[in-house]
């Protein structure tokens, strides 16, 4: 666990590097399959239309976005970490709105992605499966933002969440934030410097969340660090957790039905996670919530003094 906790922080360390990169290329956005180059990522996406492609992108700061409406596209940097998307969202959502039949992006940078109502995000996944591998989200308001559909799963790897939630007019959301999907599962990835809402929230009916650090001694206004509104089943494991002391809501690390209960937790299995305090943590505070009436299937989990295993409400 320490090492893979390790390269997710090698990633934020060397993404957070290359945040101020160079301009992009004249065309920068190259599909794979044919060879063809474009000047935009809108017109790549277009050239594979309803078909299955890949678009790779050259290092460069981009302020464009794309909607994928149709097909199966990959979205991958030519060299992780070097690609940024900065601030330039479509239909007033996202930089990737995405409603195709599935979609992957591998190696990305998505930060400053702000609109009015509070729910800019890098991602915003409507309808098909998603992957995210490599990526980073950082100072905006959402990372990821789902609609609906619950018969596909997202996929979260080795990526990382930092300075997410409202920020900077008081409006905002969750650093990642997923409706009523099939599943969602979340491994070796980091999740930091909260400035509102919670770290993750998921009403997906099965929940994996594992190897990943959430990160709270430099958050602010911040609530849960997983929450689960309408339950799940699915298991949470080897995970860190920090609680830190800029918090709008410091009762419990993990909430499981805390609005209402759609999904059974009867096979919930929370085990084998480390939680801490900062040091001037001085609030009454309980690792799992639990409003259900069902009881989850707590494991072993490294708790430090001054957090109760969990709570019933």
């Amino acid at each position: 666990m320490i090492r893979r906790i390790a390269l997710a922080l090698g990633l934020t360390l060397a993404l957070t590097g290359t945040v101020t990169g160079q301009p992009a290329p004249s065309a920068p956005f190259t599909v794979t399959e044919t060879g063809a180059g474009y000047s935009s990522l809108a017109e790549a996406v277009a050239a594979i239309g309803d078909g299955q492609g890949t678009i790779r992108i050259a290092p460069g700061r981009y302020r464009q976005c794309a909607v994928q409406e149709a097909g199966q596209i990959t979205f991958t940097a030519a060299t992780p970490g070097t690609v940024t998307f900065d601030g330039v969202m479509c239909e007033e959502k996202a930089a990737l709105v995405l409603r195709g039949r599935s979609a992957r992006v591998e190696g990305l940078i998505f930060t400053n992605m702000r609109v009015p109502d509070g729910n800019g995000a890098g991602i915003r996944i409507e309808q098909g499966d998603l992957a995210v591998s490599e990526t980073m989200f950082v100072d905006g308001q959402c990372g990821i933002l789902s609609a609906n559909d619950p018969n596909s799963r997202i996929t979260i790897d080795r990526s990382t969440f930092s300075g997410l939630g409202r920020h900077p007019d008081g409006n905002g959301a969750h650093a990642l934030y997923i409706g009523d999907y099939g599943s969602l599962s979340v491994t070796n990835s980091r999740f930091e410097r909260g400035t509102g809402g919670h770290y993750l929230k998921s009403r997906a009916a099965r929940i994996e969340v594992l190897d990943s650090s959430f990160d709270d001694s430099q958050g602010r206004e911040t609530n849960y660090h997983i929450d689960l509104p309408n339950g799940a089943s699915g298991r949470i494991a080897g995970n860190t957790f920090v609680q830190g002391t800029g918090k709008e809501n410091y009762s419990t690390l993990i909430a499981v039905s805390a609005e209402e209960q759609e999904h059974s937790v009867a096979n919930l299995v929370i085990e084998n996670n480390t939680a801490s305090l900062v040091p001037d943590f001085r609030w009454t505070t309980a690792f799992v919530g639990n409003w259900s009436g069902e009881t989850a299937r707590l494991g072993a989990n490294r708790l430090a003094q001054g957090i109760r295993p969990h709570e019933t409400h």
